[in-house]
Formats: structure tokens, sequence, C-alpha cells
């Protein structure tokens, strides 16, 4: 019985987040970016020729770097379904997809500040020049971390086949990342519909909140049930003070996302820097015991840096 269902959980993996589905998922995303930045760009050539005036949504049209936005929050919608594809795999590739997803989050942000300055006049433009100039930077870290997480986790250790119980923790992920991948398509649903009646209403808002701040409070949710199952197959303590340093580093994710201007942009900093601490951390601390390991077995100093489920 229980393998039926662990035949059926990896089925319906595929179905949802298997290589194929991503595959088609990705080509759909490119397309669709590149056909809504050509909408975008004509909406705002329209807007130019005064051929377009829809008082509710002229805030959307009044800049060519307007059309940015688009193409790049269909990127993104991609970019979040690859973080869920990637939960299964280890704690430390979910959390290098999680910072790929903030560095286009914050290029995004940075699009639309930059389309407000071009539009705005007065004096409160230097206090909009140095916003962009710190979430510039923010996005230097979150990129840099991101890539330093993608460096050190090239060839993660499979532990499928290790034991029973990995292989269950494993097959429990993979069913977790199914219903993150279930409750993404309904939050997207529920927050462009949202998103759209409030625009309508003349209250639309091209704010990083919609959808991601509704989105990262799932993810933390999703981090903190690895984690705490976890417990039932890692014991050493320097493998849980990571796992839940990362989560850490998520809830202050999702604290600057829902927190406006500099202060937001700082949160992104700090988590990208404890993260990439963390990281650092326990990769040495796996060094320096394999490496007490295999002196004590050989007589000889041997280092390698494995990675860690």
């Amino acid at each position: 019985m229980e393998g039926e269902q662990s035949v059926k959980g990896e089925a319906l993996f595929e179905l949802v987040l298997g290589k194929r589905t991503d595959e088609w998922l990705r080509n759909a995303a490119i397309n669709v970016a590149i056909a809504g930045f050509l909408l975008h760009v004509g909406a705002c050539t329209l807007y130019r020729l005064s051929l377009l005036d829809i008082a509710e949504m002229n805030g959307f049209f009044d800049s060519y770097l307007d059309a940015l936005y688009t193409p790049f929050s269909i990127i993104l919608a991609y970019e979040v379904y690859e973080l869920i594809r990637a939960i299964p795999e280890s704690f430390s590739v979910s959390i290098g997809k999680q910072f790929e997803v903030m560095s286009l989050l914050v290029v995004r942000d940075i699009f639309k500040n930059l389309a407000d300055v071009e539009t705005t006049q007065g004096t409160t433009v230097d206090g909009d020049v140095a916003l962009i100039a710190l979430e510039a930077l923010a996005f230097l870290v979150l990129f840099t971390t991101a890539l330093y997480f993608r460096s050190m986790t090239l060839n993660p250790k499979q532990l499928n086949d290790v034991n029973e119980g990995v292989a269950r923790f494993v097959a429990q992920k993979k069913g977790l990342a199914c219903a993150l991948a279930a409750a993404y398509v309904l939050l997207a649903l529920y927050s462009f519909t949202s998103w759209s009646l409030n625009t309508v209403d003349g209250e639309g808002d091209l704010s990083r909140t919609v959808f991601f701040l509704d989105f990262f409070t799932f993810l933390i949710l999703s981090d903190i049930v690895i984690l705490l199952v976890s417990y039932k197959h890692i014991t050493d303590f320097p493998q849980l003070a990571r796992n839940t340093g990362f989560v850490l580093s998520t809830v202050t994710i999702r604290v600057g996302i829902g927190t406006p201007g500099y202060t937001g942009a700082a949160l992104f900093i700090l988590s990208a820097l404890l993260a990439a601490g963390v990281l650092r951390l326990s990769l040495q601390e796996e060094r320096v015991a394999l490496s007490s390991a295999s002196s004590a077995s050989t007589g000889h100093e041997h280092v390698t840096i494995p990675l860690s489920e």
C-alpha cells in the first residue's frame, strides 16, 4: 500500500513539477513575456499619441519604462515555479532559488521607480534617486548571494538511497512542493483578480506586495514544516542551525516585501548576508569535520566539501 502511494506521489510530482512540464512552462512564459512587452509598448505609444486615455490606468502607460514591468512580472511568475521545483532537491538549492527570485523582484521595483522619476518633477526626485541607489545595492547583494548559492550547490549530494527514512523525507518534500504549487496557482489567480478589480476602481498599484507577500507567507510555512520533519533525520546541531538560519532569512525577506522604502531594501540586504553567512559557516564546519575524519582514518589530511540535504 505504501509503495503504491509512493508511485502515485511520484507520478503527481512529475505531472505538476516534472521536467516536461517545466520545459513547456518555460517556453510559454518567454512567449507570453514577449507578447506582453510588445502590447504594453503599444499601449504606451497610443497614450503618447493621445489615442488611449483611461483615467484609472494612465499611470501604467505614461512612461515606456512601465512596459518593462509586464515581461518581468511574467518571468517572475515562472521563477517562482522554479523555486517550488527546487524544494525537494535540498534546502540550500531552494534558498538559492529564493534569492534569484528576489533579485528579479528588486529589479522590477527599480524599473517602476525609474519610470516614476521620469514622470515626476520637483524636489521629491532626489529622494527617489536615493531609494533607487539603495535598491540597486540590494540587487547586487541579492544577485551575488544567488550566485554563491548556485556555485556551492552545483552537485548536491543525493540522499534518496541512503536509507528508507531519508527516502521518505524526500517523498514528503515532493508532496509538500505539489501542495505549494497548487496554493501558488490559487494565490496567483486571487491576486490578479483582486488587483484587476482594484485597478478598475482606480485603486490599483504596481506594488511588490501583490502576490509575493502572501506567497512568501506560504513559503515560510512550508520551510517550517520541512525544518520540523528534518528533525527526524538530522541529529547534529550544525545542520539544524543551518536550516533554522535559512528559515530566518526567508522570514526577513517576507517582512522586507511588506515594508516599503529604505527599510525594505535594507531587510533584503540583511537576509542575503544572513543566508550567505549561514551557508559559509556550515560548509566550513563540514570541511573541518571531514578533514578530521579523514585524518583519523588515513593519517593524512583530505578536504572535501559535500552539500547536506
